[in-house]
């Protein structure tokens, strides 16, 4: 049927809504760009903050030990505090709980700036990066806030898990880079203080579009997350998930180092940051199956097999220009393999715990990253450096096994009112 006509007269088709750019119209959304505006900002001192710490504190104190030793507790005290940030987000509001525990991460990085610079005792390195580890979970929130938006529309859902992914890519790309020539450039201190302006301006502009945040339910007495059927497996597929993004830093550092190009290495991690960027925004705008569950096995095979690629790269050719191929290559999968997970624990998780569930598949990843950083080192000090390219894969099969043991069961009932996919 044709409803309009050009300036000639002739009958003029109107487009086809399906056939729209898929983010564009996922912007079109009322609030959609102002609080992911926000968001982004808040979210790229993300990358920034334990770098920025690691060259501010062994510039100072001689002793990359002590900094990897700082940042390391740092991390384990967010595993811990993350999760019970997440539910008073649940329970009173991302607004009334972000802005405050903000607040009070952003004082334990300006606290650690002064340590560092005043020359203070170790210890309190350590109390203050722990205060830190209230930073609320900026990307969950987001998340939060597009599954609340588009709870009736799960291709729209879809799309802005992908992005949401390739944000989180993109900020582990831009916020490491940009850390390091703040700290070398400037001034040693002025990554963390620059990381800490920046989230809490980010929090702050996030935090003031109420529009679109999502309501606080009412208290129930549903579930706790772990007790969700379907989700033990599932946070096992993110914990080994995590060990193959740790362990692959780890070994690709070493391996370039063994190759005289230490200084390359940051640059190599972020050609797979890339492919993952770029494979998970061409994933989000495709028209998913209807069964997030069916398409995860596939997409954790897939991972699977892509990371066997940097091992034969360093194995056969022993060349660094091969093995940073065969990491863009390996990252193609991993964008797709978290959106799908994370969309099948939104469509999980209970609407009421719904920042909480996804803080604990955060809380996942980073004990995943610790396990495979520790893992990857081993193996590059019992094997060498080209053999330490197992680790990645080893993770990856598992993460493939448990996906597999998994989704044999019995298909785990939906929680939330609307399906997603």
């Amino acid at each position: 049927m044709y409803d309009t006509a050009d300036a000639a007269g002739s009958p003029v088709r109107p487009p086809r809504p399906g056939r729209r750019n898929p983010y564009a119209r996922l912007f079109a959304t009322p609030g959609a760009r102002a609080f992911t505006a926000g968001n982004l900002i808040a979210r790229l001192p993300m990358g920034m903050f334990s770098v920025s710490a690691i060259i501010m504190i062994a510039g100072s104190r001689g002793s990359y030990a002590l900094a990897g030793a700082v940042t390391a507790a740092g991390l384990g005290v967010t595993a811990l505090v993350a999760p019970w940030t997440a539910r008073l987000v649940d329970r009173y509001g991302q607004a009334r709980i972000a802005v405050p525990a903000t607040a009070i991460a952003a004082l334990g990085s300006l606290a650690l700036l002064l340590c560092v610079r005043h020359g203070a005792p170790d210890w309190t390195l350590f109390a203050a990066y722990a205060a830190t580890a209230t930073t609320p979970n900026t990307g969950g929130m987001s998340r939060a806030r597009w599954a609340h938006l588009h709870k009736d529309d799960p291709a729209a859902l879809h799309t802005a898990n992908a992005f949401e992914q390739a944000a989180d890519e993109l900020c582990f790309m831009l916020g490491p880079v940009l850390a390091a020539f703040l700290c070398t450039a400037v001034f040693p201190e002025a990554g963390t203080l620059t990381g800490a302006v920046l989230l809490l301006t980010g929090v702050l502009l996030f935090a003031a579009q109420r529009a679109t945040e999502p309501p606080v339910s009412p208290r129930s007495r549903a579930r706790s997350p772990l007790r969700v059927p379907g989700m033990p497996p599932l946070l096992s597929a993110f914990l080994a998930t995590g060990a193959v993004f740790g362990s692959l830093e780890v070994v690709t550092i070493a391996f370039a180092e063994d190759r005289g190009h230490r200084a390359a290495a940051g640059a190599v991690l972020a050609l797979q940051a890339a492919g993952s960027c770029a494979a998970g925004l061409l994933y989000g705008s495709l028209r998913p199956a209807a069964n997030p569950r069916a398409r995860l096995l596939p997409c954790v095979a897939a991972m699977t097999a892509l990371m066997s690629l940097p091992l034969l790269a360093a194995t056969l050719t022993g060349s660094l220009l091969a093995v940073a191929a065969a990491l863009l290559s390996a990252g193609i999968a991993t964008a797709p393999t978290m959106v799908t997970g994370m969309t099948l624990l939104q469509g999980r998780i209970p609407v009421d715990r719904l920042n909480e569930g996804m803080a604990l598949a955060v809380t996942a990843l980073l004990g995943g990253i610790a396990c495979g950083s520790a893992a990857g080192g081993w193996a590059v000090e019992r094997f060498g450096a080209a053999s330490g390219y197992a680790v990645p894969v080893s993770a990856a099969a598992l993460a493939l096994v448990v996906t597999a043991v998994g989704t044999a069961g019995r298909s785990a009932p939906e929680t939330t009112k609307a399906p997603l996919c």
